[in-house]
């Protein structure tokens, strides 16, 4: 019996075990099975880099050159700010909204995340979250994946990760920097502005409400498009703040009474235009690709608004009347309509044009337009590498190292034809003026005041090819000037912006001071990483430089730019036009005190604009707008010279000092000149005794004693001897 009672014992002890082994086997499984969950994703968050979880692109903010937000490059619209600078309401409002126990979780609220799962498993999807603020900053800040259980769990994990990185203050300030409150606002200061026209430190209760409301669905709820939808949100989130006894219930009710009306406020956005453009392409030489795209950089330029929108309403108005004359015979650029597929012409079939205004004392660009519409054609017609045919307009580069050499405005230079083997290397090259007529002997500035070809070759030929060469290339006129005689009537290729740089000599002493747009770049910590090297070169003679500039004040008086007068244009001023073969391209480059400024007029495919149509008529009107208009910031005063100025009396033959015998012959005439310019000896030409009045001014250098002769046999080549 009693060997039954023992089976029997041993029969229900084994099947007591049983009952509870599988059980204990199935706890140790789920407990490995959720240790190898744990480790997986566990190692998984590791390989994420809590460094990206501070790092938020914001938007590079470009300056004007009064410090003023002109535009924004690259990012997301985000304006960073700390704790300290936002209302403590919206911190609590969002901690009400978002996370109710964030000061006391380790970054997973698991009350609301085992609630969340329980809903998602009983529904068959992931449609409730009950993120932490910390998860919500896990999944803003790294690639996690989709909206999925998986997710979810790799969520929870770097989640403990950032608690463990960082402070509970720095999880809250990075999350309210980086949530999206809709219509392209990142974080609440942006969002602040947008929305309210104030800082997040100045938001009251029921805005701060507003805006916690909007962070679960930011486009819904946006207090522009659906006011009622944000109240009712706004509302929600002070019934949670009353519940949690962060308001009273006579806060919140104050708060829902109180009339909400959203004042937007138009954030700067990304403006596409050719200034721009120009700013983006300095950017991408002076920084890294990463540092660009990293946002967050306070780039300040030496653009003016003013001037900018000043130039691109010339251009457009001007462009317009000439696509209205009864000559004009080409495509309208009302007429245009872009490829369907919306890529844009790579050039456009109607008239286009440029300009470029550049501030003298520093050589910032103050404005630079490089076509008529941005919209349809992103190519920059005022840089590189839009080089066209320069013509006339390079010619005051040719007198001026003419004038270094000993040339005198008032020199006799032969107008009449250029005849076969005279200009050294050119063969039988014969150019012509561009109205078909010839003069006699004339003074050397009336070439350059009137634009004839004849003279001004002739006066390269004096200030010879070598040098002219050099001179275009030292300051930068030409990438690759051609090493030939037609280069002294433009004959080769530049761009807008360099062209008017190098006209900025003038009225700077013959300094080159180089072009640029980018004044400073700071970082994300508001420390400069770029400073503009403000770069002074002497390019050319001082003295040179006035006497072409003194020339050039009267191409505006009564050579080929006459016309600014009836224009409306009254300043002191100086410039040049330029017309090419065919009339294909129109220019006027022209300065004052202040501002130097240059306009080409033209076809992207080069071809003859109007019949006569020349600089003065196609390029100047534009110019005279712009500088009109500029001079209301930047006024211009009399062109004044940097050097002594000294009255004298010279032979128009020899180029020096005049005598008794030069009077006789009616070639004496009297000039003012920088005083290392006045000729040092008395003419040799038509002898007879020499003025008292021109005599060598006492303390100039001697010339050299063969100068006279020399220069006397180059004028008799200049006029036409031989």
């Amino acid at each position: 019996m009693k060997f039954f009672a023992r089976l029997r014992s041993r029969k229900r002890s084994g099947s007591r075990l049983f009952r509870y082994g599988w059980k204990i086997t199935l706890l140790v499984l789920l407990a490995a099975a959720g240790f190898a969950v744990f480790l997986f994703y566990g190692t998984w968050a590791q390989t994420f880099d809590m460094k990206n979880v501070g790092e938020m692109p914001e938007r590079n903010t470009v300056y004007d050159v009064d410090g003023k937000i002109y535009s924004r490059l690259a990012g997301a619209n985000r304006i960073m700010v700390s704790l300290s600078e936002v209302s403590p309401f919206f911190i609590n409002a969002v901690l009400a909204r978002e996370d109710t126990r964030f000061y006391e979780h380790k970054g997973v609220d698991w009350r609301g995340i085992l609630r969340a799962l329980v809903r998602d498993i009983t529904s068959g999807s992931a449609k409730e979250g009950a993120s932490s603020i910390t998860q919500q900053l896990a999944r803003n800040s790294l690639p996690l994946g989709g909206r999925t259980l998986s997710r979810k769990v790799l969520e929870a994990m770097v989640a403990f990760r950032i608690e463990h990185q960082f402070t509970k203050q720095q999880i809250l300030e990075l999350y309210i920097n980086r949530i999206y409150f809709g219509t392209g606002c990142y974080g609440v200061e942006t969002a602040s502005q947008a929305y309210f026209s104030k800082s997040a430190s100045k938001l009251n209760l029921s805005e701060a409400a507003i805006l916690a409301g909007l962070i679960r669905s930011p486009n819904r709820f946006s207090p522009l498009k659906n006011p009622q939808g944000a109240v009712a949100q706004g509302n929600a989130v002070l019934d949670r703040m009353v519940a949690l006894k962060k308001i009273t219930p006579a806060q919140a009710q104050e708060a829902r009474i109180a009339k909400i009306t959203p004042h937007p406020k138009r954030l700067p956005q990304i403006q596409e235009n050719y200034a721009m453009d120009a700013v983006q392409r300095d950017l991408n030489l002076l920084l890294t690709q990463d540092q660009i795209d990293n946002g967050g950089l306070s780039i300040y330029t030496t653009l003016d608004p003013n001037v900018q929108s000043g130039a691109q309403d010339a251009l457009e108005k001007q462009l317009t009347k000439i696509e209205h004359q009864s000559n004009f015979h080409h495509a309208l650029k009302a007429d245009y309509r872009p490829p369907e597929n919306g890529e844009g012409d790579s050039s456009m079939p109607y008239l286009e044009g440029a300009v470029v205004v550049i501030d003298n004392t520093s050589g910032g660009i103050r404005a630079l337009v490089g076509g008529r519409d941005y919209a349809q054609s992103k190519f920059n017609r005022a840089m590189v590498p839009t080089n066209r045919q320069v013509g006339s307009a390079f010619k005051p580069f040719v007198y001026t190292v003419a004038f270094s050499h000993g040339l005198l405005p008032g020199a006799a230079i032969n107008d009449g034809p250029i005849q076969p083997g005279e200009i050294d290397g050119a063969g039988n090259w014969s150019p012509g003026n561009s109205d078909g007529t010839y003069g006699g002997t004339m003074p050397c500035s009336y070439g350059l005041i009137h634009s004839r070809n004849t003279m001004s070759v002739r006066v390269g030929q004096f200030a010879g090819l070598d040098a002219v060469q050099k001179v275009a290339n030292d300051l930068g006129v030409s990438q690759n000037v051609p090493h030939g005689p037609a280069i002294y009537i433009g004959s080769f290729e530049t761009n807008l912006k360099d062209l008017t740089a190098a006209y900025s000599i003038f009225p700077n002493a013959g300094v080159r001071k180089q072009a640029y747009i980018i004044e400073r770049i700071d970082n994300q910590q508001h420390k400069p990483i770029y400073l503009a090297a403000h770069i002074s070169t002497p390019a050319l003679d001082p003295s040179a430089a006035w006497m072409t500039s003194q020339v050039m004040e009267e191409v505006l008086t009564k050579g080929t730019a006459a016309s600014a007068r009836s224009l409306g244009f009254k300043l002191p001023a100086a410039g040049k036009t330029g017309t090419t073969n065919d009339y294909k391209d129109a220019w006027f480059v022209g300065y004052t005190s202040t501002l130097t400024s240059g306009v080409w007029v033209g076809f992207d495919q080069p071809a003859t604009i109007i019949p006569h149509g020349y600089g003065a008529a196609l390029a100047l009107p534009v110019w005279t707008q712009v500088m009109n208009k500029a001079a209301q910031h930047y006024p211009a005063e009399p062109l004044q010279p940097t050097m002594p100025i000294q009255h004298a009396t010279v032979c128009s033959i020899s180029n020096q000092l005049a005598t008794t015998g030069c009077t006789g012959a009616g070639t004496a005439y009297d000039i003012d000149l920088p005083a290392d310019k006045v000729p040092t000896a008395a003419c040799q030409v038509h002898g007879g005794e020499q003025y008292p009045f021109a005599q060598q001014v006492p303390g100039l250098p001697e010339k050299a004693a063969t100068f006279p002769g020399r220069v006397f046999r180059s004028f008799r080549r200049l006029f036409g001897g031989r």
